[in-house]
């Protein structure tokens, strides 16, 4: 690897006495694992640059499973996460480790990363921002889906018809309501990525968790566990 890329930490966990192992998201070459040799000695001058949000300018070198970090400088300080909206944030990562190959690169999403850690920063409801977020991330897995039209009969769905979504075939009009039946409505601000009621909200989170699970297998996300003692209803 050659010159300095923009990266996050997305998780780190211990490893022996000194050192860091790091999950990074970095704009051109994805999702990558770095060992991070005597990350945690006193003197170290990596200690206080790798926190999760903190943008960074990193370097590695080695092409095997495990590359180890040479350098890592902060762009600029960590985007602050207040309060509750930290386990949202921490959700993004979550699902970022999870779902995306690694070495896989993804630049594009690095920049809807980007921004949704700027949105969530400055909200004082997660919500639209995770759901855009999710929208995105499906969007770069090949998760392709048309919510504007009804795919039995082509036409652009209607505001007041329900529609049940088919894997792989798309939303079909139906009398029939459930888990995966949305209105014409809901299904053009998922399209939009614009949520102007609870209801709508309500519908894409239902709509992204449904289409997220393959993904993410039967595991369940450590993110969404920290709002339960705290009595809140999730907004992951």
């Amino acid at each position: 690897m050659e010159g300095l890329q923009r990266c996050f930490v997305l998780h780190s966990r211990h490893y022996s006495e000194t050192s860091l192992i790091l999950d990074v998201f970095s704009e051109e070459s994805g999702r990558i694992t770095l060992m991070a040799k005597g990350a945690r000695r006193k003197r170290s001058n990596l200690k206080g640059a790798l926190q999760p949000f903190t943008p960074l300018f990193m370097k590695w070198t080695g092409r095997g499973s495990m590359p180890v970090l040479t350098h890592a400088e902060p762009i600029s300080i960590g985007l602050p996460m207040r309060s509750y909206i930290l386990y949202s944030a921490l959700y993004v990562n979550e699902i970022l480790a999870r779902v995306l190959e690694v070495q896989t690169p993804y630049p594009a999403l690095f920049l809807d990363y980007l921004n949704v850690l700027r949105e969530l920063a400055q909200a004082d409801n997660p919500e639209p921002a995770l759901r855009r977020f999710e929208l995105a991330l499906l969007d770069h897995l090949g998760y392709g889906v048309d919510f504007l039209h009804c795919a039995g009969s082509g036409l652009l769905v209607d505001d007041e018809m329900t529609y049940n979504y088919r894997e792989q075939k798309g939303f079909m009009a139906s009398v029939v309501s459930g888990q995966l039946t949305f209105t014409g409505r809901q299904l053009k601000a998922i399209a939009a990525r614009h949520f102007e009621t609870q209801d709508q909200l309500r519908a894409a989170k239902r709509f992204t968790r449904m289409a997220l699970k393959p993904y993410l297998g039967s595991k369940p996300l450590k993110s969404r566990e920290l709002f339960i003692p705290r009595g809140r209803s999730t907004a992951t």
